[in-house]
């Protein structure tokens, strides 16, 4: 059986973003001391962590540095080098463990690993050189060209809608293995966060509905406005996911639901999950501090939500909203904040820029309906667009 580590002890984590900030915060309130390795110089989590290491990923004095430190180690991204977290593994207990990253980071893998956990997923090929991109199947066609490795919030993707194009947007990969998907009429997508111990227990959390604005999360809905039974089949299938990876820690699986109501997994992210930043306000335990638990080797904390809850992403847009001048200004906060049920969270990032994730509010209510009331009114008066779309 594994052997709790005691509060008072180092956890390492490698990563310096936002999901970063989170866990430190979150095992710092349950009494352990957390060192951070990432390269820069002002990161979100470094900037809250007990000691910060700065340097590379396989830098071997950063690493030795952290090894020496932290009884137990996790990451906040599935990029990290899969050769570090097996550097660690020598003397500390890493999870999730570098195995189970190493199908995550790599869109081949995944879609030929969830096919033979027999999970349905879309249909799709294999592009490995320009032979196979100008041969693609027509069926395949309109689709998608997604680079197997490093992408992320939209990033390493191309809609296709000719074997020219296939072919054009392989040669904009840079010549790298890329998947072309089928794209699909999609009813709605959705999300299931999950965690695992070492001993195979497992606990998840109610079933989120996301939706994406160019590619990035814009907001998270829960529970998911989905017939109960497909709620069902998302939490089985993100359990299943977990069991066959053989996971410890925590795991978010991205699921498509098509308008012909079938569940499809699309991709697996071996970590705290953006659709899962509600559990933080929302639920018994937040993601983050059962990541913390699973580390340490402590019990799972229960997942049930006590509230329904809708998750607005504030992106640096924000900061440009309200002005036509070419630098960002902080928003009027206020405009969140007088709604006593939205729960502001900002990640401590120095400079906003479009695109990039400064923090999120988090919408909770006695009903859905009133949840996303107070989300729609969050977005149009901090000038986010979509509100009407919810």
């Amino acid at each position: 059986m594994t052997v709790a580590i005691a509060p008072g002890a180092w956890l390492g984590l490698l990563g310096g973003g936002q999901l970063g900030r989170m866990f430190c915060m979150a095992a710092q309130s349950l009494g352990y001391r957390v060192a951070v390795l990432d390269p820069g110089d002002h990161s979100p989590a470094g900037s809250v962590a007990d000691r910060h290491i700065r340097a590379d990923y396989l830098d071997p004095a950063g690493l030795a540095a952290l090894a020496e430190l932290a009884a137990a180690a996790t990451t906040e991204f599935e990029n990290v080098p899969a050769a570090a977290l097996e550097f660690l593994a020598r003397t500390a207990r890493v999870a999730p463990a570098a195995a189970s990253v190493a199908i995550a980071q790599d869109r081949i893998r995944e879609k030929e690993f969830l096919s033979r956990c027999g999970l349905a997923v879309a249909p799709w090929a294999v592009l490995r050189d320009d032979a196979d991109a100008r041969a693609a199947d027509a069926a395949l066609l309109p689709g998608i060209v997604k680079s197997a490795r490093l992408g992320y919030d939209g990033k390493g993707q191309i809609r296709v809608a000719t074997r020219d194009e296939v072919a054009a947007a392989f040669r904009a990969m840079g010549g790298a293995a890329c998947v072309l998907e089928q794209r699909l009429v999609l009813e709605r997508e959705v999300s299931v966060v999950v965690a695992r111990g070492e001993r195979g227990e497992t606990a998840a959390w109610p079933v989120a509905e996301n939706h994406h604005r160019d590619g990035i999360l814009d907001v998270s809905i829960v529970p998911a406005r989905v017939p109960p039974a497909l709620a069902d089949a998302a939490l089985a299938t993100a359990t299943a996911v977990a069991g066959q990876l053989d996971y410890c820690g925590v795991l978010c699986v991205e699921m498509f639901v098509t308008a012909g109501g079938a569940l499809l997994v699309n991709e697996i992210a071996p970590r705290p999950h953006n659709s899962g930043h509600y559990t933080i306000d929302a639920c018994v335990t937040s993601q983050f501090e059962q990541q913390a638990r699973v580390l340490a080797g402590l019990p799972l904390g229960g997942t049930r939500q006590h509230a329904p809850a809708v998750m607005v992403n504030l992106l640096g847009d924000v900061w440009f909203a309200d002005s036509a001048a070419a630098t960002p200004r902080e928003p009027d906060w206020t405009r969140v904040l007088r709604h006593p049920q939205a729960k502001l969270h900002l990640y401590g990032k120095a400079e906003a820029r479009r695109g990039r994730k400064m923090g999120h509010v988090t919408c909770l209510a006695p009903t859905l309906d009133e949840a996303l009331a107070t989300a729609r009114a969050i977005k149009r008066d901090l000038g986010i667009p979509g509100a009407d779309a919810l």
